[in-house]
């Protein structure tokens, strides 16, 4: 299902969007009508269109699109809203923008995803405090990595600081605390919620490459996987298996979820 501001889109529409590529968009799981962390992604929505656009979505009325676009199907999906002007060109992005919501579906990855193996890469990305459609960047260094036989990249920063994943947040269990890269990146909103959810002690701080081996675990985090293990990083092994895993499991599946 594809719809801009609840009509079907047009290719003129799309077109324009893979032509310019300017926006941004979040996305989320959806089941039974309903959302985790559904009002941060709706903060991220408005907080990214303020930043690129200089304007403010209608939170309501990206929530009636939402509904409208899943109204009819079954099942958990993942749905995607992205917010682009088709009429904002590459000539003149300076031009007056008048913003559309653009809704997609396709049916919900697997609740319980194999553990990644990954490889650092540093790399910064454009903005990285908001979700743009700029990924250029990321698929050609996750494409990479997979050629040589990884999963995805872990993303280090101008200090070889561990940052973010490709599309995900990543934490890390020291035996005691949870530690989370004190970096520049996405403010994800199943880091948030699990930031919120956890009783016990966590920290943000600096963490370099050459901590690793002192670690025992290390998680993704998005909103279509929710938790997901990581067993190796550039070779460096953790337990995929870790009792914290389970634990941190069970504080998302706990998050209420909202209705659209």
């Amino acid at each position: 299902m594809t719809e801009l501001n609840g009509e079907p889109a047009g290719i003129r529409e799309l077109t324009a969007l893979a032509m310019t590529n300017y926006g941004h968009f979040t996305t989320m799981r959806v089941e039974a009508g309903r959302v985790r962390g559904l009002s941060l992604h709706l903060d991220r929505l408005v907080r990214d269109c303020g930043v690129l656009f200089g304007t403010d979505p209608d939170r309501d009325r990206i929530r009636e699109l939402v509904r409208r676009t899943v109204a009819d199907t079954t099942g958990p999906l993942t749905v995607r809203v992205t917010v682009y002007d088709p009429d904002l060109g590459l000539e003149r992005p300076g031009a007056e923008a008048t913003p559309r919501i653009l809704v997609t579906t396709r049916p919900a990855a697997a609740p319980s995803l194999p553990p990644l193996n990954v490889r650092i890469a540093p790399h910064h990305r454009d903005l990285p405090e908001v979700k743009h459609v700029g990924l250029f960047g990321l698929l050609r260094l996750r494409r990479l990595a997979q050629l040589d036989g990884y999963d995805d990249v872990l993303l280090t920063d101008e200090r070889g600081a561990v940052s973010e994943g490709a599309t995900w947040n990543v934490g890390f269990f020291d035996g005691d605390r949870l530690l989370w890269p004190d970096a520049t990146c996405l403010p994800g909103v199943t880091q948030q919620l699990l930031r919120r959810g956890h009783g016990g002690p966590q920290h943000t701080e600096r963490i370099d490459p050459d901590r690793f081996g002192e670690l025992q675990a290390a998680f993704a985090l998005n909103a279509g996987a929710g938790v997901r293990p990581i067993r190796s990083i550039d070779g460096v092994e953790f337990d995929p298996e870790h009792p914290v895993l389970d634990t941190l499991r069970k504080v998302y599946a706990a998050t209420e979820a909202e209705p659209l």
